[in-house]
């Protein structure tokens, strides 16, 4: 189907997506004083009794109970007067829990409904073609990645098919799951780069491991086609229509035969590759004779699918071992290259857009994609979790150049973005990271650090260790600030001495000079505030969500300000247990620009 009798589902006007970022970022300013202290500093610093009038019992109380209020009526009567009831307008300290925490609910991705539904979007996007065969990536991934990357493909190679482009760029690709499984599963041509040798190099260790499986597989194929003869045997008389377990899909350009057919002899050897089927499809109204012929060919067929395989696999991912001809006759041997010849004939054309090239380069907005990429072409950007400023240069270079015709940003490490008004020392010109949309440029709009960590909070008792080990370092060595970092000292310490001493160390201070008693004094003198903590972690805790949003928003806004976009949106991709960082920023470039 055209792109031109498709229609995308209903988008968030320019002036609703400001307005959105306007309510969120008001109840954020006035959190902010919260969300910008350091939390180790709040508890030794005594910040309580000047940021919070409930006491840390009350607080966790509060955040403890349901909050039955934020839903239905309750939404539909919030407005921007709500969030002034939850700070005092005086000594701004925030005065009512419960009405806070209702206020970041209302401000979460959950209730402000700005986020268009996956299932609306793969719909339009597919139109009246199947969906995919529900083919899962869990041999050679852990089970967050196989879920993210299942379900990111599946939107890419649509919204590559609406466009009608072979092209893919994956920024911060990593060690290239999603490329390779864009590559060999959907017939894309893949560059993925990262900026990391490291990375790069993983991409290619992930080939040497499927190499490393090869041999394996071919017993499991052997033992698959005996398997299927026993069925077919026990099977007759046939049936008008057979159904018959299938790994792929057919690629999306399958309008030549080749595609419908050699296909098939790939798809039982891609479980070898790390990912297993679980869809069937249909041989329709299949004859007798038809089974018998192809019954026949059974013998042949796992030749065949060896020699396909080469096809779709990067050169370095498969070795065929040289004892797999001498357990045949040479007639076979025969038969075998003369297979391969004419299916290399065959798939050498088709092949072609079917390849994943790792790349090792550092992604600016200045960056010149045709530097990198010699056969640039009409393409899309893809970033699974691009870390800090990547994902706000992908969108930057996304409405820059004409050849990306779309874009799907999934960002993370929210803490590294830079911010335009946190340094005002910095040189004024540069690119940063956040803001990115005028209307938070014209606020002169700040989250800092601390705000933007919010997300990624560590268990109350490393916290409480840390914050102790600063009040003993600053009044026994004088040392306020230093950079070194003591890491992850907790989890290897076994007891409040041991990470002290331990810590102290790392940080190149005597240790000597403390004796355990002393130590043990400021754990002692601190402990019966470590509720405290606690509540102000949980407070953080409920405004991380809110920050999300803000940053997200802010890249909408972004892209709505520009001329040359067609479609633009939110799409809540992963399920947020298994990918906490599970929101995608989608843009599609108008038609006019192709």
């Amino acid at each position: 189907m055209s792109r031109a009798a498709l229609t995308l589902p209903p988008q968030l006007s320019p002036a609703a997506a400001e307005s959105t970022l306007r309510r969120v970022s008001r109840f954020l300013a006035l959190a902010l004083p919260l969300c910008r202290a350091h939390t180790v500093e709040f508890y030794t610093r005594g910040l309580w009794d000047r940021m919070v009038e409930p006491r840390p019992g009350a607080v966790l109380e509060a955040l403890r109970r349901p909050l039955a209020e934020a839903s239905g009526a309750a939404e539909a009567r919030w407005d921007d007067d709500t969030f002034s009831n939850v700070f005092c307008e005086n000594s701004e300290k925030l005065i009512n829990v419960h009405l806070f925490a209702l206020s970041a609910k209302y401000c979460s991705f959950s209730s402000l409904g700005v986020c268009t539904p996956l299932e609306d979007i793969l719909e339009a996007l597919r139109g009246d073609s199947q969906g995919t065969t529900g083919i899962k990536t869990d041999e050679f991934m852990n089970n967050k990645k196989s879920h993210e990357v299942q379900v990111m493909s599946e939107l890419v190679v649509n919204i590559a098919n609406y466009c009608d482009i072979k092209q893919v760029i994956d920024i911060g690709s990593g060690k290239g799951y999603l490329s390779s499984f864009l590559s060999m599963q959907y017939n894309l041509k893949v560059y993925g780069i990262d900026s990391s040798n490291v990375n790069t190099n993983g991409a290619h260790e992930r080939n040497r491991k499927l190499k490393k499986h090869w041999t394996a597989y071919q017993s499991r194929g052997k033992a698959n086609l005996k398997s299927q003869r026993l069925e077919k045997a026990n099977d007759r008389p046939v049936e008008s229509e057979i159904k018959c377990k299938a790994i792929n899909e057919e690629p999306l350009n399958n309008d030549s035969s080749l595609q419908s057919q050699d296909q098939m002899a790939i798809q039982d050897l891609v479980p070898s590759c790390g990912f297993t089927g679980i869809a069937t499809c249909e041989m329709s109204k299949q004859t007798e004779a038809d089974l018998v012929a192809w019954t026949q060919s059974d013998e042949n067929k796992l030749s065949e699918e060896v020699l396909a395989i080469l096809n779709i696999l990067p050169a370095d991912a498969v070795e065929v071992s040289s004892s797999q001809c001498n357990c045949r006759e040479l007639c076979e041997e025969d038969k075998a290259q003369r297979k391969m010849a004419s299916l290399k004939a065959k798939v050498s054309k088709s092949s072609e857009s079917n390849l994943y090239f790792p790349l090792t380069s550092c992604i600016t907005a200045e960056t010149e994609l045709s530097d990198i990429i010699t056969d640039l072409e009409d393409c899309m950007m893809v970033g699974l979790h691009t870390c800090g400023d990547l994902a706000a240069n992908t969108l930057r270079i996304f409405t820059a150049k004409p050849e990306i015709k779309a874009v799907c940003s999934v960002g993370c490490c929210y803490h590294l973005l830079s911010e335009q008004f946190e340094n005002q020392e910095e040189c004024s010109n540069e690119v940063w990271g956040f803001p990115m949309c005028q209307y938070l440029k014209d606020k002169g709009w700040c989250c800092g650090r601390n705000a933007r960590m919010s997300a990624c909070l560590l268990p109350t008792e490393s916290l409480f260790y840390r914050a102790v080990l600063q009040v003993i370092i600053e009044e026994n060595y004088g040392v306020t600030k230093s950079d070194r970092h003591v890491g992850k000292t907790f989890s290897k310490s076994s007891s409040f001495v041991d990470y002290v001493r331990k810590s102290l160390k790392k940080l190149k201070l005597d240790d000597s000079k403390l004796p355990d008693r002393c130590i043990m004094d400021y754990y002692e003198k601190y402990k019966h505030r470590m509720n405290e903590l606690e509540a102000f972690n949980m407070l953080k805790v409920v405004l991380a969500p809110c920050i999300e949003v803000l940053i997200l928003l802010d890249r909408l806004c972004y892209l709505k300000e520009q001329e040359n976009i067609a479609w633009s949106g939110l799409v809540k991709l992963f399920d947020p247990v298994k990918s906490p960082r599970c929101c995608a920023v989608i843009a599609l470039k108008k038609q006019s620009c192709f």
